[in-house]
């Protein structure tokens, strides 16, 4: 499966039981973080050591009520604590990976 090409083609795939594996990890790990996997989503984006995956594990931390934790990944992705809701947030990062 090719990399979506909007959020809604995004959306579209969460019906599957997995993301591709072809994908690049950032949209692997916001796939299942749309899914409301968070282990699994926390799991790929504590590995990945770009702002990417500070971005990605910042509103990680931020979705779990976890803001102190969650401002120190905004602060490594060079990013300000955001001041949309989690879903616009997850949106954004979606568009952000597949752009």
């Amino acid at each position: 499966m090719s990399i979506p090409q909007s959020y809604t083609e995004f959306e579209a795939t969460l019906e599957k039981s997995s993301p591709p594996s072809s994908w690049p990890e950032a949209l692997q790990a916001l796939w299942h973080q749309a899914k409301g996997d968070w282990e699994a989503s926390h799991n790929i984006a504590q590995d990945m050591h770009t702002a990417m995956g500070s971005l990605i594990h910042a509103h990680l931390h931020r979705d779990e009520g976890d803001d102190w934790n969650a401002k120190y990944w905004y602060r490594q992705a060079g990013r300000p604590f955001p001041t949309v809701s989690l879903e616009e947030e997850l949106t954004q990062l979606v568009n952000e990976v597949i752009a």
